[in-house]
């Protein structure tokens, strides 16, 4: 099975880009997010934290 994928997967030009595309993606989001993370306002965490238990 896994030959057939990569056997068709080997025969489209430019395939190799995707990968990469992918990999910059992921990092630049989870970059994004840890900057957020850091960031944030302590009240809107807090805020954020307690809403679950605000009935």
């Amino acid at each position: 099975m896994l030959r057939f994928i990569n056997g068709n997967l080997t025969t489209i030009d430019g395939i190799e880009i995707f990968p990469l595309i992918s990999l910059v993606i992921f990092t630049v989001f989870f970059i994004g997010l840890f900057w957020w993370v850091f960031t944030a306002k302590k009240s809107y965490i807090k805020e954020m934290e307690e809403q679950p238990l605000n009935d």
